[in-house]
């Protein structure tokens, strides 16, 4: 085969056979097929697209790229989840926990974060000794004997995801459905997933904007996950405002720790319940979990009972970190400065715009911009308000947490434009818009 034919081919919006997309990405992949080529192909895929078989084909290619998890000894069906992305998701910290401790095993690699905030795997690091960099062997002995592990990408999945996002970045391909899905897919079925959840956030804080953008997306993955035999639940989520009330790493942190000990923020709450049930519905295959409401009794259970909150701990300490900080938060990373700001004169919440909260807490260092960059794990923002919220003047609205006294003006003048207080009645922002199913 030739390069420059199949670029040709789909610039003329031709589909490309299985075969022609294997050769090009495993050729590009092990280095035999330069830069400037690949950019050519994903700038055809970017402006023509791709039919549902190519979207399928090529992520089934780049999963296969590298290696394969395969947990079929610890569990004849794996359930896995994935969040596109959001402003305060520090959802994986309680629905991981909270699925374990119902007995269905959790085997998760998470990545780091590039933007506004730190990733699950930066996050879970404000607990001062957590190892996320596992060995192959010990995130799968771990995995066997408590049914529960949180570590980094060490083994070598989809490899050519990793080497064509990177060009995508900086080639302006990143917003093209089919690699966004076939992105996302290729590293869940290479992490040996036979269910997957997945999170897709739609609004202000999230990459796509619109619910239709949302509602394309969510069916394209659900679509490749049918077609490549897994099952998939797609769920879409509002992020026009943080989830939660923390954005910042320990900050998260600690809330999530709040929340599995059977408190923490509603909407974050009621949010992590109705993605752990579906993660349960999956796990028990039309067998077992088939209830809603009994599940949600189950769910909410082993967080008032303490078990969901024991299995954290239990990941935390088997993994080196210092379960004195899941234990008294108050010993996670602190930040030297705080302010608060409070409502200038009273009347409803009409938003919170969650990509002004999320540029606040990346001003005062919670995030990075490129991958070498150090997080400050202990700064960060708390917004204390809620669309649909009654405030009156001189109530707190949010607090900032620095460490460096210089950074503050800045995050509170982004706080005050994400804010918005109105005279008229604001109805509160749903939770969820819709959610589809591969079967």
């Amino acid at each position: 085969m030739h390069a420059v034919e199949i670029i040709e081919k789909k610039r003329d919006g031709l589909p490309l056979t299985r075969e022609e997309i294997s050769w090009f990405i495993d050729a590009y992949t092990r280095g035999n097929l330069p830069d400037y080529q690949a950019a050519a192909w994903l700038m055809a895929v970017y402006l023509r697209g791709m039919t549902r078989q190519e979207t399928v084909d090529l992520t089934l290619t780049m999963a296969r790229s590298g290696d394969i998890l395969d947990l079929s000894d610890i569990t004849d069906y794996a359930v896995d989840k994935h969040s596109s992305g959001g402003v305060g998701d520090k959802t994986t910290l309680v629905v991981l926990p909270l699925v374990a401790s119902c007995g269905v095993p959790v085997a998760k690699m998470s990545g780091r974060g590039l933007g506004f905030s730190g990733g699950t795997i930066d996050k879970i690091e404000s607990i001062a000794g957590f190892n996320v960099n596992l060995p192959a062997d010990e995130f799968r002995r771990l995995a066997k004997e408590n049914g529960i592990v949180l570590a980094g990408q060490s083994l070598q999945l989809a490899p050519a995801d990793g080497k064509l996002y990177a060009l995508r970045d900086v080639t302006g391909t990143v917003s093209s459905l089919p690699l966004i899905a076939s992105s996302i897919m290729s590293k869940k079925i290479a992490a040996g997933a036979n269910g997957i959840v997945l999170d897709v956030k739609v609004g202000s804080g999230a990459f796509m904007r619109n619910l239709d953008d949302a509602r394309a997306l969510a069916q394209t993955m659900v679509d490749i996950g049918r077609d490549a035999g897994r099952d998939v639940i797609a769920a879409i989520s509002d992020m026009n405002q943080p989830l939660g009330y923390a954005v910042g790493n320990a900050l998260e942190v600690a809330e999530a720790i709040e929340t599995l000990k059977g408190g923490g923020p509603d909407d974050f709450r009621q949010h992590c319940l109705h993605i752990a049930a579906h993660m349960l519905k999956l796990a028990g295959r039309g067998e077992r979990w088939t209830d809603a409401s009994e599940v949600e009794k189950l769910l909410i259970g082993q967080l008032e009972n303490g078990q969901a909150f024991d299995k954290f701990r239990q990941m935390v300490q088997a993994q080196g970190g210092d379960v004195r900080m899941v234990d008294n938060p108050d010993l996670l990373p602190q930040a030297q400065w705080t302010e608060t700001l409070v409502a200038e004169t009273g009347g409803t919440v009409s938003q919170v715009v969650a990509i002004d909260v999320a540029r606040a807490a990346f001003e005062l260092g919670a995030g990075r911009e490129t991958k070498d960059d150090p997080i400050d794990l202990a700064v960060g923002v708390k917004v204390h308000v809620k669309v649909g919220d009654e405030v009156e003047a001189g109530q707190p609205l949010a607090t900032i947490y620095a460490n460096d006294e210089a950074r503050i003006p800045r995050a509170a003048a982004l706080l005050r434009k994400a804010i918005l207080i109105v005279e008229d009645e604001v109805q509160p922002l749903p939770l969820f818009y819709q959610v589809l199913y591969s079967d």
